[in-house]
């Protein structure tokens, strides 16, 4: 029987951030002197986004607790309600489960409802991608909220470490560990292009694009005007076959899925959509594309590293730092489409194929691990004041 010395919780949301989690989880599973203690809720237990708690099921993972929280409603009342109905399940299953300390990823409002419920519930923090900047969306603001309610940080560069300190968190209780979803790049095996199509059941007979495109919260257009400007540009591209996951479960979402399903249905031999990929499946077709599109995160942290292009999409990401291969462009048809004759052209990929990731090398989990088993919580996290002479 496995030694319960420390009760370990990690909240998972979403797909990617699950995937990202992947190898963390199994390390902390395996480890002797942790109890894993997996809390499941937002888009993993909707219909709409695939039901993907049972891919975290048959990874092998026991969830610990399940906590439904999405509303229907495709707008931002709904969005504060989850967040609601987010705190009333997570204060129920955190004060049943007792964790000594609870790992929350990134700046979704699905971990915020998880972090206050914790800071509440006096359960430390440990919040990993913490200092990073997405000024096209409220997640930023999101993302800093958790910080300050957090006690350790495992950032994933030193720019956000020292962006997390300048939010006065104490310089020995931040750490860089790099971009926690690069640690696939040395421990999961990816799958062959044969593999690919036989699990996708879509024949890849064409040199392909990824496409992930999610709606920008903090936008004054309507996401569907900019995500029927990148399906045009798709059009202009004939020669590439398309495989298009749904976005994550925000504010004007719904539109975006309904142009998806439209287009898939008119080019079923081109297109593939899919609510999720899964993350195993979803780095084997980057391993295997031509080019990521759209707005995600993922095609700034993870892609670099694959040496494939990323044209990013708007501003949701505006601010992140970004590799040499990743290529920004605006919303309209004719900067997308620009971007992609870039991005496809000889030149550019030659230039991918260097790139150097600023986001590490994919040994994080083991660091995570580390902060876990040496944590020793303070009666009273202090704010570290830094040198602000010559502010103005």
């Amino acid at each position: 029987m496995k030694q319960s010395n420390k009760k370990v919780a990690v909240f998972t949301g979403t797909r990617a951030e699950y995937g990202l989690l992947y190898w963390l989880l199994k390390g902390i599973d395996s480890d002797p002197g942790m109890t894993l203690q997996l809390l499941v809720s937002g888009a993993h237990l909707s219909p709409r986004f695939g039901m993907t708690y049972k891919q975290i099921e048959q990874d092998g993972f026991h969830i610990a607790a399940k906590v439904e929280m999405l509303l229907a409603s495709d707008s931002a009342i709904g969005t504060a309600k989850s967040i609601g109905l987010g705190v009333l399940g997570f204060a129920d299953e955190l004060a049943r489960l007792q964790p000594d300390v609870i790992v929350i990823l990134g700046d979704r409002f699905e971990a915020l409802a998880a972090a206050q419920t914790a800071l509440i519930l006096r359960i430390p923090i440990i919040h990993l991608h913490g200092g990073e900047i997405t000024e096209g969306a409220y997640d930023d603001s999101i993302r800093h909220a958790i910080t300050k309610m957090s006690y350790l940080h495992g950032v994933s560069t030193d720019e956000h470490r020292d962006r997390v300190i300048q939010l006065g968190e104490s310089p020995e209780r931040v750490v860089n560990i790099g971009a926690i979803g690069l640690d696939h790049l040395s421990k999961s095996t990816m799958m062959s292009l044969s593999q690919l199509e036989s699990s996708l059941n879509f024949s890849l007979n064409k040199d392909f694009f990824i496409v992930t495109y999610h709606p920008e919260t903090l936008a004054n257009e309507s996401p569907d005007i900019a995500f029927q400007s990148l399906l045009d540009a798709l059009d202009a591209f004939p020669e590439y076959q398309v495989i298009i996951t749904y976005p994550n479960a925000d504010d004007g979402g719904s539109e975006v899925i309904r142009l998806i399903e439209e287009y898939s249905a008119t080019n079923t031999e081109r297109v593939l959509a899919t609510p999720s990929l899964g993350h195993i499946r979803y780095l084997s077709a980057v391993k295997h594309c031509a080019a990521v599109i759209g707005n995600s995160s993922s095609g700034i942290i993870e892609v670099p590293s694959f040496g494939v292009p990323t044209i990013n999409i708007g501003m949701r990401q505006k601010g992140r730092m970004s590799a040499s291969s990743v290529i920004h462009c605006d919303s309209s048809l004719a900067s997308i489409t620009q971007a992609i004759e870039l991005a496809t052209s000889h030149n550019f990929k030659e230039k991918a194929r260097d790139t150097v990731n600023p986001y590490g090398k994919g040994d994080s989990s083991a660091k995570v691990i580390e902060m876990i088993k040496n944590l020793n919580v303070a009666a009273q996290k202090s704010f570290f004041d830094i040198n602000i002479s010559g502010y103005e």
